[in-house]
């Protein structure tokens, strides 16, 4: 199995190498089962691919926003320095880690892609050897070249934050905001994550009204609700500020007795590649993009 994933990772990396262009069409047919069109992109995720070729790429802001390091700097500059999680540490490498120095609990992360997080709510239950392999595992990986995402081009630091507590459950709810030229739209609520094989992901408005724009919403039953987190009204709030200079972003945060706290900002979700959303989803969420006008960004 594992030489299998290695063997699909190189492929993706040549691909990519050889063709940006090449490479993400191919993914795309094989995701969507359609031809992506570049020219007069439509959906969401066409659109992403767009920006992924013209506009994410030597894009400065993108590229610092996109780094979970870096991206603290521009939260501080948006006036937003209180909603910063606690930074334990920061390291080059896995062998700089101090284990006998870290809290009991805590989480660590690298600064690119996603995954490949160390989630510890109790050090001495922590398999560090195993810990350390699954990290070193992970750095390897060229992140922009799975699916050509060029704005994860910098270098690689793990970061390790202070555990923020759950409400319920083993690890606190993802709020992912999906925001469409500076204005914060949608929420993605991620419940369960770490508790149970798959947790549940709905949609919710400003309103905090149910959206059916994915199959768990779609097969919700009729006045499904979930009770409006404390924070959430400053959650969407931060979300639009901070996604200002951005055609599309989605920002990531957590919840904490109505704290918000900043997860990061993510500029291709799934790479560009949802099939997790509904096609009708992802067509209304493209028309809400307004992408630059190519000619300028050449100039």
């Amino acid at each position: 199995m594992e030489l299998r994933s290695n063997l699909r990772l190189w492929i993706h990396y040549l691909m990519t190498t050889l063709s940006p262009k090449w490479s993400i069409r191919f993914q795309f047919r094989r995701c969507h089962h359609r031809r992506l069109d570049l020219k007069n992109p439509q959906t969401l995720d066409e659109k992403i691919q767009w920006m992924k070729l013209y506009y994410y790429k030597d894009n400065a802001l993108v590229n610092q926003c996109a780094d979970k390091v870096r991206v603290r700097d521009y939260v501080r500059d948006c006036g937003l320095p209180d909603i910063l999680n606690e930074v334990l540490a920061v390291y080059q490498q896995v062998d700089q880690i101090e284990w006998s120095a870290l809290p009991e609990k805590f989480v660590m992360k690298w600064n690119f892609g996603n995954g490949g997080n160390v989630v510890c709510t109790d050090k001495a239950q922590l398999d560090i050897p195993k810990a350390e392999k699954e990290l070193r595992s992970f750095q390897k990986i060229k992140f922009h070249l799975i699916s050509y995402e060029p704005q994860y081009i910098f270098p690689k630091q793990l970061l390790c934050e202070r555990f923020i507590e759950p409400s319920e459950g083993v690890t606190p709810v993802d709020y992912k905001v999906y925001c469409f030229n500076g204005e914060a739209k949608y929420v993605l609520c991620c419940y369960g994550r770490g508790r149970q094989a798959r947790p549940n992901f709905y949609f919710f408005d400003r309103q905090w009204q149910l959206q059916r724009f994915n199959r768990q919403g779609q097969q919700a039953p009729e006045g499904f609700t979930i009770s409006k987190p404390e924070g959430i009204d400053r959650l969407f709030e931060c979300a639009e500020r901070l996604s200002k200079p951005f055609p599309f972003v989605r920002a990531d945060f957590y919840l904490e007795h109505g704290q918000v706290w900043f997860g990061e900002l993510t500029f291709t979700p799934s790479g560009g590649f949802d099939y997790g959303r509904l096609p009708e989803t992802d067509l209304l969420f493209g028309q809400m993009v307004q992408l630059p006008d190519i000619d300028t960004l050449q100039r």
